[in-house]
């Protein structure tokens, strides 16, 4: 007798196939068995509490390995909790498929359970959203999802498959020769080649400006540039800028870094080679009065259509690595290099040691009841103590991140993570788990505010149950910016004895809700408490929650989207 498979262990064995190694998701009808073959087949699968969480995991995931996250989800509601973590994918251009199960195709349009019209309703999020309508199609469809996934701009992908499809079997051979056949389809990518015009031009450009600057963002993290960008900047010596993302790929240490002289880094430079980094709200759209009107810029992007649209001086259309390789040749030929001496790098680092002095003179007051200040110094000195390799921070919050992105400092690529493009809240807890999953030799630090926790805190029995190296710290200001800030014409009518929609319960035990699930919590309001706590965490290595209590009315809102407010 002929051995045979059902669609469920063919989507499997795809997925094995084509070198998935971690999934994450939310198991139920119709796809437990699908998780559970996975499982069978060597996949760590990593079961969470809801879509939303696994999905931002999926598309961090995605950006720390250069493989797609995977994201399983149930149909119909499933699916769409998923799609935040699918459109979070997309808007970071961060390589993940969303596989969900959908109802049977004979009764769709007769109100089936958790129907849904899946394909139509995840287009607008996704790179490419198609269905199997037959265990045959599975191996091809997998391969095309995955393929688009990381192919030019990288991005989410949907795969729909029905309960009927995945409940059909054919045999293991047939299974096997399917899978055979869409293997001999995988084609190797070429970079793409730039004209050597272009590169001179941009070579040429950056040789005679009298300010150049080098802005780098994730995408130059993404394509692993931080070796042929630290041979630029220190062949060429020109001041360098990282986006939040792209910190790390040169430390924020280094002589050359702009990150403490930003607004006189772009508001003088007057040519600024922009590597896997968007002209966007978070680079203030390359427009004045935050940058020169006569800057130039020199824009190197994977797509096309980004060139396009931002219309840069010179646009350089490839993988980041790639082009900064063929541009480190080219000046290699012709070398140049500013000096520490030159009027600009002068300037820039002038400014930066001042601000950081002004920065390290509040830093070392121990402000109690803290404000931001003090815990994120004592957070990045514990951080320092830990050598390399550095853990991976997760950032979110309003005054937490903004905070946090200046005081905490990074040096190894690809070790931060925050809100990014979109400014999605509610990341923390899936970037935390899926950054543990791909880098298991990291210890995860998440810092966070009360408010972001508050989005995924269940999560953290995610942690416990399998004992990710991540340690919580929730900045508890006890709300969205921190106590009561209406102002007095604004606290009026029938509910105006009702906490502010920012308020949340002061005080709150955050940390008592890991114990509720075996892991480690953490109250602190000193210094030496939060010293204690960090130094046993860290030490530990096992999931924990520091609970730190922060002064209500510290901080304040984020002065970067004050205006979007």
């Amino acid at each position: 007798m002929t051995n045979e498979i059902d669609g469920n262990a063919l989507a499997a064995k795809s997925l094995a196939k084509f070198g998935i190694r971690h999934m994450f998701g939310v198991v139920g009808i119709p796809v437990t068995s699908l998780a559970n073959r996975a499982v069978s087949l060597g996949i760590r699968f990593i079961a969470f509490h809801n879509e939303q969480s696994s999905g931002y995991a999926a598309s961090a995931y995605g950006y720390l390995t250069g493989t797609p996250g995977v994201l399983l989800t149930v149909s119909g509601p499933g699916c769409v909790h998923g799609l935040a973590g699918l459109s979070n994918a997309m808007v970071n251009t961060w390589p993940m498929i969303m596989i969900s199960g959908s109802c049977d195709q004979n009764d769709v349009g007769r109100g089936d359970f958790q129907e849904l019209d899946q394909i139509e309703a995840v287009k607008p999020f996704s790179k490419l959203s198609i269905k199997a309508t037959d265990i045959t199609e599975i191996p091809n469809c997998v391969f095309q999802v995955l393929n688009c996934a990381t192919s030019d701009r990288p991005g989410g992908c949907y795969l729909d498959l029905p309960s009927d499809v995945l409940h059909q079997r054919i045999s293991e051979e047939e299974a096997d020769n399917l899978l055979n056949r869409v293997e001999k389809m995988q084609t190797r990518s070429l970079p793409l080649e730039v004209e050597a015009n272009k590169i001179s031009e941009a070579a040429m450009l950056l040789r005679h400006a009298e300010r150049p600057l080098i802005v780098f963002g994730k995408g130059a993290a993404y394509a692993r540039a931080e070796h042929t960008l630290k041979k630029l900047i220190e062949t060429t010596g020109i001041p360098f800028l990282p986006t939040p993302l792209g910190k790390g790929l040169l430390p924020d240490t280094h002589d050359l870094a702009a990150t403490a002289a930003r607004s006189l880094a772009i508001g003088n430079c007057d040519v600024a080679l922009v590597v896997g980094a968007r002209l966007n709200w978070l680079l203030h759209f390359g427009e004045p009065p935050k940058w020169s009107k006569d800057v130039k810029f020199i824009l190197v992007d994977i797509c096309v259509q980004e060139i396009q649209l931002r219309k840069p001086h010179l646009g350089l259309v490839g993988d980041a690595k790639h082009i900064v390789e063929i541009l480190n040749k080219e000046i290699k030929d012709d070398p140049f290099c500013l000096g520490k001496s030159h009027p600009w790098v002068e300037a820039i680092s002038k400014k930066a040691k001042d601000n950081v002095n002004k920065m390290e003179a509040q830093l070392l007051k121990d402000v109690v009841p803290f404000n931001f200040l003090t815990p994120m110094r004592i957070i990045r000195d514990a951080i320092a103590g830990l050598g390399s390799p550095a853990p991976i921070v997760v950032s979110e919050g309003a005054n937490t991140m903004d905070v946090g992105r200046s005081v905490l400092i990074q040096t190894e690529p690809r070790t931060r993570l925050d809100a990014g493009t979109w400014g999605t809240m509610g990341v923390g807890l899936g970037y935390s788990i899926a950054a543990a999953v791909a880098s298991p030799g990291r210890l995860v630090v998440a810092v966070e505010g009360d408010s972001g926790f508050g989005f995924s805190a269940i999560e953290v029995e995610t942690l416990v149950r399998y004992q990710l190296p991540v340690v919580v710290i929730v900045f508890n200001n006890g709300g969205v910016y921190g106590g009561d800030r209406r102002s007095p014409e604004e606290i009026d009518g029938p509910h105006k004895n009702d906490p502010a929609p920012t308020s949340f319960v002061p005080n709150a035990g955050y940390h008592a809700l890991i114990e509720a699930f075996g892991g480690k919590g953490y109250l602190v309001g000193t210094p030496e408490e939060l010293k204690h706590a960090l130094s046993e965490t860290f030490s530990a290595r096992k999931p924990a929650v520091i609970n730190v209590i922060i002064h209500p009315y510290a901080g304040a809102e984020s002065g970067r989207l004050q205006h979007k407010n």
